[in-house]
C-alpha cells in the first residue's frame, strides 16, 4: 500500500519563505517499499492468467481461429461481391506469377503453383489479415535460389527437397515466434535497412532474368559484379527472338500497370497484366512456333500429394538460411498487413499473424511448397479490388486448384522470356529510389544506413547485406542509447513550465542552480556519459544568461526524471557516487518527478534516504523555488556564511526565518530582480511589486 510523505521542504516553507508569501510545494508521494512493481514478469504472467480465466467460448474461438471473427460478422449483401471480384482478380494474377517466381527460385514452375495452393487456404483460416495475399514472392525466391544454389545444383532432386524442407523450417520458426510473442524483435530492423535491402535485391533479381531475355546462359549469382561480367562476356551468343518477345511482354505489363494505377476505370488492367502477357505470348508461340524461344515445357497435371519433407540431415546447415528467410518474409508480410489493417479499420495482432504464416508454411511443406509469405503487389491489388474478408483468399485458392486440375497442359507453351518479364515487372516497384531521396533530405544518418545496406547487398551478397544493414542499424541504436539526449532546462516566462534552453533561449535560468533533464532510461551503458555531461554542465555556465542572486558557482543540481522509464543497479551505484562527489563540493542534488518504478528502485537501493526525501519534488518548479530560497539566503547573509564553519546546508537551516521577497526569487531578478529594460517577452511569473 502506498503511503504519502509530505516533503519536509514543503512543511518548513513557512519558515523559509517571506512572511508576505509562502512558497507552495506539491507533496511527492513516496511508494511503500513493500508495494509490488507493476511492470515485473510475475505481474505480467498474473495478468495473462486472469485474462485467460475470463475468456469466454467465442473469445477462445477467435483466438484459435481468427477466421471465426469475419465469418460470424459476414454481411453477404455488402461483402460477397467485393470478395469474389478481388479474389478472382488476384487469383488470375497469381497463376503466372507463381510459375515465374518458382523459376527465379531455381525450381520447376509447378512448385510455384503448389506454393500458391495449400498455404492460401491455411492462411485464410489462421491468418489475421483480411486483405493479405500470400504465396511465392520474388525476394524469398531469390533467397532460396541463392542459398540452395551454393549447396547443390538446381537440376538435382536434392535441390527441390531442400526447398520444401526450408518451408517446414521457416514455418516452425514463425509459429514459435508467434506463440512466444517475439514479433517485437523485428522492430530493431529499421525501415532504411529494409528499403536498401529490397532495392538492391530488386536489381539483382532483375539482372538474374537477363538469360531468358538475351537467349544465353548467365551465371547464377546474388552479386552484381559477376552478373554484369557474365552478361557482357556472353554477348556473342545474343539472340534477337527471345529479346524481342521478352521486351514486348515487359512493355505490355508496364503499360497495363501504369494505366491500372493512374486511371480508376482501368484499375482491372493492373491485375490482368500478367495473364494478358502470358496469353498473348503463348498465342504467338502457338501460331508461329519460333525455335529460338525456349518454353516452359511439360507441367504435371493434378493436385500435389501429401508427403513429409525429407533430407532432415541438412537441417543444421539450413538454420542460418531459414532464419534469414523468416526475417525477410515476416518483415515483408507483417509490414503490408499492418498497413492494410489500418486502412480498413481493424486491428492486427502481429503475433497471430506470425502464427498464421507459420501454419501456412508448415502445411505447404507437406504438399511440395517452398517458403511463402505475403506479397506487396498482390495484396495491394486485393485491397484495391475491395476485399473485405479472408473469403477473397479462399477464392484465390479455388482458382489455383482449378489451374492445377485443368489448365496445366496449356502452360506448356508459355515462353520463358514472358515469365522473366513478369518477374522484372514485379520487382521494378521494389527499387525504392524515392525513399533514398527522402532520407537524404530528412535524415542523413538514415540515408547512410540505406546506402550501406544497398551497397553491401549488391557487392557482398544478400546474406552479408542483411547482416551488415542490421549490424549498422543496431550500432546506431546502441550509440543513441549510450549517448542519450540531455538538456538544461529553464522556465518559460510567465509560466511554471520548464523547457530546453537551446530550444527556448528566452527561458529563465538561475544562478547557482542547474536543472538537467534525462531523455532516456538510465542504465549501465549510458551512466558514464551522463556523469560526464553533468560535470560539464557544472563547469560550463554562461553567466550572461543567468538570473537571480549573484553567486558564481553551482550549489544545486536538479535532475528532472519524468522521461526516465527505467534505472538499473549500475546507474543507482553511479548516482550514489555522484551524490558523494557533489556533497564533497557543497552541491546538493535534487530529483524531480520520478515515476513509480524508478522511485521504488531508488528507495530500495537507499538513494532516496541518501539524498533525503525533502529533495524529491513533484515539479521542477517546486525544486527551483526551494533551491532559490537557499541560494538567496546565502547571498543576503554573507556575514553568517563567514562566521559559521559547518556545512553550508546546515547553516541554511538556521536562516530560514529571514524574510525573502517571493516575487523577486521566482522572477530571478538581481538587485531589483527586474531590469529596467526588460521587455514584454520576458514577463516574470509574478508581477513586480510597486
Amino acid at each position: 500500500m502506498d503511503s504519502t510523505y509530505a516533503s519536509p521542504s514543503s512543511s518548513n516553507l513557512s519558515s523559509i519563505a517571506s512572511s508576505k508569501r509562502a512558497v507552495k510545494v506539491i507533496p511527492l508521494q513516496h511508494p511503500s517499499l513493500n508495494s509490488e512493481s507493476t511492470g515485473g514478469g510475475a505481474a505480467a504472467i498474473r495478468r495473462w492468467k486472469e485474462k485467460m480465466r475470463r475468456m469466454r467460448g467465442r473469445e477462445w474461438a477467435e483466438m484459435m481461429l481468427p477466421c471465426y471473427r469475419w465469418i460470424m460478422t459476414y454481411k453477404v449483401n455488402e461483402y460477397l461481391q467485393a470478395d469474389l471480384m478481388s479474389g478472382i482478380t488476384v487469383g488470375i494474377m497469381l497463376v503466372p506469377q507463381s510459375m515465374s517466381y518458382a523459376k527465379l527460385a531455381g525450381l520447376q514452375p509447378i512448385y510455384g503453383l503448389y506454393t500458391g495452393f495449400v498455404p492460401i487456404f491455411m492462411y485464410a483460416i489462421f491468418g489475421s489479415s483480411r486483405q493479405l495475399a500470400i504465396g511465392p514472392v520474388a525476394l524469398v525466391s531469390l533467397l532460396v535460389s541463392n542459398i540452395l544454389g551454393s549447396i547443390v545444383d538446381s537440376s538435382d532432386k536434392l535441390y527441390t527437397e531442400l526447398a520444401i524442407l526450408l518451408a517446414l523450417m521457416v514455418g516452425i520458426l514463425e509459429c514459435i515466434m508467434g506463440l512466444l510473442r517475439l514479433g517485437w524483435i523485428l522492430r530493431f530492423i529499421s525501415h532504411s535497412v529494409i528499403s536498401g535491402f529490397t532495392t538492391a535485391s530488386a536489381v539483382v533479381i532483375g539482372m538474374s532474368q537477363a538469360k531468358d531475355f538475351l537467349g544465353y546462359d548467365v551465371e547464377r549469382s546474388s552479386l552484381i559484379i559477376p552478373l554484369i561480367n557474365s552478361i557482357f562476356s556472353g554477348m556473342d551468343k545474343f539472340k534477337w527472338p527471345p529479346f524481342v518477345m521478352g521486351s514486348a511482354t515487359l512493355a505490355v505489363l508496364l503499360i497495363m500497370k501504369h494505366l491500372g494505377k493512374s486511371k480508376k476505370y482501368f484499375r482491372f488492367l493492373r491485375a490482368a497484366g500478367p495473364l494478358t502477357a502470358v496469353v498473348l505470348s503463348t498465342a504467338f508461340v502457338k501460331i508461329f512456333r519460333p525455335s529460338s524461344i525456349s518454353l516452359v515445357g511439360d507441367i504435371p497435371q493434378g493436385l500435389p500429394t501429401f508427403s513429409i519433407p525429407k533430407e532432415f540431415g541438412h537441417v543444421k546447415s539450413l538454420i542460418p538460411t531459414s532464419l534469414l528467410i523468416t526475417g525477410v518474409a515476416i518483415l515483408e508480410s507483417v509490414g503490408i498487413a499492418k498497413a492494410l489493417a489500418a486502412k480498413n479499420g481493424y486491428e492486427l495482432d502481429s503475433n497471430q499473424e506470425l502464427f498464421g504464416l507459420g501454419v501456412a508454411n508448415i502445411a505447404g511443406s507437406f504438399f511440395s511448397a517452398y517458403p511463402s509469405t505475403g506479397s506487396f503487389s498482390r495484396s495491394a491489388v486485393n485491397h484495391e479490388g475491395g476485399a473485405k474478408t479472408g473469403l477473397s483468399g479462399i477464392i484465390m485458392g479455388i482458382i489455383m486448384t482449378c489451374s492445377l486440375l485443368f489448365l496445366t497442359p496449356l502452360f506448356e507453351f508459355i515462353p520463358q522470356s514472358a515469365l522473366a518479364a513478369i518477374v522484372i515487372s514485379a520487382v521494378i516497384g521494389l527499387v525504392d529510389y524515392d525513399e533514398a531521396i527522402f532520407l537524404w533530405h530528412v535524415d542523413k544518418r538514415d540515408f547512410l544506413l540505406w546506402t550501406i545496406t544497398c551497397a553491401s547487398t549488391l557487392f557482398l551478397g544478400i546474406e552479408i547485406g542483411v547482416l551488415v544493414g542490421v549490424g549498422v542499424s543496431l550500432a546506431f541504436v546502441i550509440h543513441e542509447s549510450a549517448n542519450p539526449h540531455m538538456a538544461i532546462l529553464g522556465r518559460l516566462p510567465g509560466t511554471t513550465v520548464y523547457r530546453n534552453v537551446q530550444q527556448y533561449p528566452e527561458a529563465y535560468v538561475y544562478n547557482g542552480i542547474v536543472v538537467v533533464r534525462f531523455d532516456a532510461p538510465i542504465y549501465f551503458a549510458n551512466i558514464s556519459y551522463i556523469k560526464d555531461r553533468l560535470r560539464e554542465y557544472e563547469i560550463e555556465i554562461d553567466l550572461s544568461k543567468q538570473r537571480g542572486p549573484e553567486v558564481t558557482r553551482i550549489h544545486f543540481v536538479i535532475i528532472e526524471m519524468a522521461p526516465v522509464t527505467y534505472i538499473d543497479s549500475s546507474a543507482v551505484q553511479a548516482l550514489k557516487e555522484l551524490y558523494q562527489e557533489y556533497k564533497s563540493r557543497d552541491i546538493q542534488m535534487a530529483v524531480s518527478n520520478p515515476n513509480r518504478e524508478v522511485l521504488l528502485t531508488l528507495a530500495r537501493s537507499g538513494v532516496v534516504d541518501l539524498i533525503g526525501k525533502e529533495w524529491y519534488f513533484v515539479r521542477v518548479h517546486d525544486a527551483v523555488q526551494v533551491c532559490l530560497q537557499y541560494v538567496q539566503s546565502w547571498n543576503e547573509s554573507p556575514k553568517s556564511v563567514q562566521e559559521n564553519k559547518p556545512n553550508k546546508f546546515q547553516r541554511a537551516l538556521r536562516q530560514r526565518t529571514e524574510e525573502f521577497a517571493a516575487t523577486d526569487m521566482e522572477t530571478g531578478g538581481r538587485q531589483g530582480f527586474i531590469s529596467a529594460d526588460a521587455n514584454s517577452n520576458l514577463e516574470p511569473l509574478l508581477s513586480k511589486r510597486s
